[in-house]
């Protein structure tokens, strides 16, 4: 396992712009996160039932691995539901061991490296668990088991994607990754969750052509909202100009109309001490006497 962590290491020093699921070996991966996820629970003396984060090194930064120790009649009693797996109860290894360590995976920006699909787009990271015999975390090979469900499925769970209805309808399923890079398709059992019957490696894609058909529609989206943004801003402008111009037409009325009454009145002007002032002239109606007396 050291030779494949040191080549795991150089791979990923002097290739970190390489890409695709030949650039890399997935066994080689999963081998270094398996052991780094051990050295944790060795770490921090592990308790049963815990989930601890494995520290990982920097050229892996984006992967997620936590790892938790359970024994085997817990979980077939219980099952087990931690991070985005929920296992059933009634759940047995195989072989039977007495204690197992479950090692989950989040891959993150670094799925697209390792895993792809012909013809397909993952739409989640790709997420993994596996199921290890941890009856001895110090052993120096730590044998992988299986897990028998009884014929119940393991749900898992991806809360980052957005997976909706038409995506379904349209083509989009889950796909589960062999160790060996082989991969299978299945259904989508709700939204955003898979099912699988043992542990590995698991994603949700879409066709490619329905991908670029999701994008256009989304490019037609924000041109629609572009628009309505852009005539909504023309018809305020629009109508706060208008405003402000029957408001000017209206005070430029007034001033003609203010201006044609000073015009219209002439008054005389009288010397008030050393004052000129303006005085209207006097008219006064003569009084006429009845019946033409004095």
């Amino acid at each position: 396992m050291s030779l494949n962590i040191i080549w795991l290491l150089l791979s990923l020093c002097f290739s970190p712009s390489v890409h695709g699921l030949d650039s890399y070996n997935t066994d080689t991966l999963d081998a270094f996160l398996q052991d780094s996820a051990f050295k944790s629970l060795v770490r921090h003396r592990a308790h049963t039932g815990a989930l601890y984060r494995a520290l990982l090194p920097a050229n892996l930064s984006g992967v997620q691995v936590s790892i938790v120790r359970i024994r085997s009649r817990t979980l077939c009693k219980f099952g087990a539901n931690f991070s985005n797996f929920q296992i059933p109860s009634r759940t047995m290894a195989l072989p039977h061991v007495r204690r197992l360590a479950i090692v989950y995976q989040d891959m993150g920006n670094w799925s697209s490296r390792y895993y792809s699909v012909p013809g397909y787009s993952m739409i989640a990271p790709v997420v993994g668990f596996m199921v290890f015999n941890a009856s001895n975390a110090r052993a120096k090979r730590i044998r992988k088991v299986s897990l028998d469900t009884s014929g119940k499925a393991i749900a898992i769970r991806f809360p980052n994607s957005t997976v909706t209805d038409s995506m379904v309808s349209s083509g989009a399923k889950c796909v589960s990754f062999s160790a060996s890079g082989a991969f299978h398709l299945s259904e989508i059992n709700q939204l955003n969750e898979c099912d699988s019957q043992d542990h590995g490696h698991f994603s949700i894609v879409v066709p490619e052509e329905r991908r670029g058909k999701d994008r256009r529609r989304q490019s037609l989206w924000y041109l629609w909202v572009i628009g309505f943004a852009l005539g909504f801003s023309v018809v305020a402008f629009l109508g706060y100009f208008g405003m402000v111009s029957l408001k000017l037409l209206k005070t430029k009325k007034i001033q003609v109309m203010e201006r044609q009454a000073d015009e219209d009145l002439v008054l005389e002007t009288i010397w008030v001490g050393s004052s000129k002032m303006p005085s209207a002239a006097v008219t006064r109606t003569q009084p006429n006497l009845e019946n033409g007396g004095f």
